[in-house]
C-alpha cells in the first residue's frame, strides 16, 4: 500500500471537512492566483514527464520561467499537441497510471474517446463548487434535502462524479441524502414521489434538456411537482433565462436566482466554475436588457455566467478569445487551450459596468437575504463557435432560436428541441430553415408552424443586431417545418441533439 497516496487523500479530506465554504471563497485575496498558477507549472515540471517532454520539444528550460509574465508566454497545450501524443502514464504524476483511483471516458466532438484519470483528492477541490451552490443556493446546511442524479452513469464524468461529490457534502455535515436513479425516467419519477415527501427539498442535478423533459412528462403524469420543492443543478448546455423562468414556473419556483444553478464544467477538469445567485441574478438583467448585453460581451447571444475560483482554475483568453485555464487534477493541466470562447470579468469590473446601466444586483439579492454574494471574478462562455449558421454574413445562435420557443402558448407545443439550418430553394434562394419538435401528443399546424416562425422572427430582431441589420426584411422570416416527438431524421431518441446542421 502507497503511504504517500493515503495520506495524500486523508490530508485533502481532512481540508475539505474542517474548513468553512467562507474561508475558502476569500483565500483568493489572501494569496496571489498568478503565483499559485506560477507554482503549479513547477510542480507539473517536476513530476511529470509528458509535460517535461513537451517543455523541451519547444526548447523551453523550466529554470527560465520565474515570473508570471514567462508563464503567460508558455505555449498551450491541447488534446491534439499534448494528451493524444504522450502515454496516459505519462501524463499523471511520476509516471504512474496508478496515482490515481478512477477514469472517465469523454468521446468529444471527434467519436474518438479520451481518458481521463483522477484521485480523490482531485474531487474535494471540485466538492466545493457543488457546496456553493447546496449552501449559497439552497440552503441545504439547514433543510433536508433529496439529491436526485439524474446524470447518465457509468464512464462517463459526470454521474459519478456528481454523485461523489454530493456525497462528501453529506459527509461535512450537510443534511443532504443521495440517490441515483441516472437518466432513467421511470426511476426519477419513483424515488421523487416514494422519498420526496421525507424532505424539506429535493434537487434534481442533470442535463438541461433532460431535466425539462422530465418535469414536462411527469406533469403529464400527474406528479406534483410543488409538494417537493424542486431545485435544480444544471450541466452541458448553455440555456436562455426565459428557460429557466419557464421550467421553474412548472415545478413552482418562486425565487429563479435561489432555486436553480448551472455548472461550466469538462471531462478535462471537472467543474470550472458555477453559477451563483449574483450571477443569476446579473444574467436576468443582461437577458432583458440586449444592448447591455452586447456591450458587455460583444456578441448578440447570451453566454453561460459563472463564478470561479481562480486559486482552484486559473483562467486566461487567448488573443482569438478562447479561454485557457491551468488546474491540478489527475492530469494536471497547464494553460489548456480547452476550445470555448468567452472571456474573463473582474468582480469589481462587473459592478462598475452594471452601475453604468442603473443596476446594482448586490442590492437586489440583498432584499432576498443576501446569499450567494462572494467577490470571485466572473466567466462568461460562449461554447463553441462552430454550432452557429451564418446567413447574409450574420452569425445566428441557437440561444437566439431558443428563446423564441419559449413564450407564452408556443412553449406548451414544443419540447425546446430544433435543428437550424441555412438552405437553398429551387432558384437558389438562401432561406432560415428551423425544424422544430413538437411535444408529445400534439399535433402539428400552419397556424402553430405561423405562430413559431413569428416568435423566432421577433426575437432574432430583438436579440441578434447582426441579424436584424444584414438580412434583408424580406429574408427575415425563417421557414418553420413541425415534427413529431423522436422524428428518426431530426430528433432520434438516445442520441445527443445537434441544433444546427452545416450543409
Amino acid at each position: 500500500m502507497q503511504e504517500e497516496r493515503q495520506n495524500r487523500a486523508l490530508k485533502a479530506f481532512q481540508e475539505f471537512l474542517t474548513t468553512p465554504l467562507e474561508t475558502q471563497l476569500e483565500r483568493h485575496q489572501y494569496n496571489s492566483p498568478e503565483s499559485a498558477a506560477l507554482a503549479l507549472f513547477h510542480n507539473v515540471t517536476a513530476t511529470v514527464p509528458a509535460y517535461k517532454a513537451f517543455l523541451t520539444e519547444h526548447g523551453i528550460n523550466p529554470a527560465s520561467i520565474q515570473t508570471f509574465e514567462d508563464f503567460q508566454n508558455l505555449p498551450l497545450i491541447n488534446k491534439e499537441n499534448y494528451l493524444q501524443h504522450h502515454l496516459l502514464a505519462d501524463l499523471c504524476r511520476n509516471g504512474q497510471l496508478e496515482t490515481c483511483d478512477m477514469i472517465a471516458v469523454s468521446s468529444g466532438s471527434t467519436g474518438k474517446p479520451t481518458f481521463w484519470p483522477r484521485f480523490v483528492a482531485d474531487e474535494f477541490q471540485i466538492a466545493t463548487r457543488f457546496e456553493q451552490i447546496f449552501h449559497n443556493s439552497f440552503n441545504a446546511d439547514t433543510k433536508p434535502t433529496l439529491a436526485v442524479i439524474c446524470f447518465t452513469l457509468g464512464t462517463w464524468v459526470g454521474g459519478m462524479y456528481t454523485t461523489n461529490c454530493c456525497r462528501y457534502l453529506a459527509s461535512k455535515g450537510y443534511p443532504i441524502t443521495v440517490v441515483t436513479p441516472g437518466n432513467n425516467k421511470e426511476e426519477i419519477f419513483r424515488v421523487v414521489q416514494e422519498l420526496g415527501t421525507a424532505f424539506e427539498q429535493v434537487v434534481l442535478l442533470g442535463y438541461p434538456p433532460f431535466l425539462k423533459d422530465v418535469i414536462d412528462s411527469g406533469i403529464a403524469r400527474d406528479v406534483e411537482w410543488q409538494r417537493y420543492q424542486i431545485k435544480l443543478v444544471l450541466a452541458g448546455e448553455v440555456f436562455s433565462e426565459e428557460w429557466r423562468s419557464l421550467v421553474g414556473e412548472r415545478v413552482g419556483s418562486k425565487h429563479p436566482c435561489y432555486d436553480s444553478a448551472a455548472l461550466y464544467g469538462t471531462a478535462d477538469a471537472a467543474v470550472l466554475g458555477n453559477e451563483t445567485p449574483l450571477s443569476i441574478c446579473i444574467r436576468r438583467f443582461l437577458a432583458n436588457h440586449p444592448d447591455a448585453a452586447r456591450s458587455l460581451f460583444g456578441e448578440s447571444r447570451l453566454p453561460t455566467l459563472v463564478q470561479y475560483d481562480p486559486l482552484s482554475r486559473y483562467f486566461e483568453v487567448d488573443d482569438d478569445r478562447s479561454l485557457l485555464f491551468s488546474g491540478d487534477n489527475g492530469i494536471p493541466l497547464v494553460r489548456y487551450h480547452i476550445a470555448d470562447s468567452g472571456g474573463v470579468l473582474a468582480y469589481d469590473a462587473m459592478l462598475k459596468f452594471l452601475a453604468e446601466w442603473q443596476f446594482n444586483p448586490v442590492e437586489t439579492l440583498q432584499r432576498e437575504g443576501g446569499r450567494g454574494i462572494h467577490p470571485l471574478p466572473f466567466i462568461y462562455v460562449f461554447g463553441r463557435s462552430n454550432f452557429t449558421v451564418s446567413y447574409f454574413g450574420a452569425n445566428i445562435y441557437p440561444e437566439n432560436v431558443t428563446v423564441g420557443l419559449e413564450q407564452p402558448v408556443i412553449k406548451e407545443w414544443v419540447t425546446g428541441k430544433f435543428v437550424l439550418q441555412v438552405k437553398e430553394d429551387a432558384d437558389k434562394n438562401r432561406f432560415l430553415s428551423v425544424v422544430v419538435e413538437l411535444a408529445p401528443g400534439v399535433e402539428g399546424s400552419e397556424e402553430k408552424q405561423e405562430a413559431i416562425a413569428s416568435s423566432i422572427h421577433s426575437h432574432l430582431l430583438r436579440l441578434n443586431s447582426e441579424f436584424s441589420n444584414y438580412v434583408p426584411a424580406e429574408y427575415q422570416m425563417p421557414q418553420v417545418a413541425l415534427a413529431p416527438t423522436g422524428d428518426p431524421e431530426y430528433f432520434p431518441i438516445g442520441v445527443k441533439h445537434r441544433y444546427t446542421r452545416k450543409n
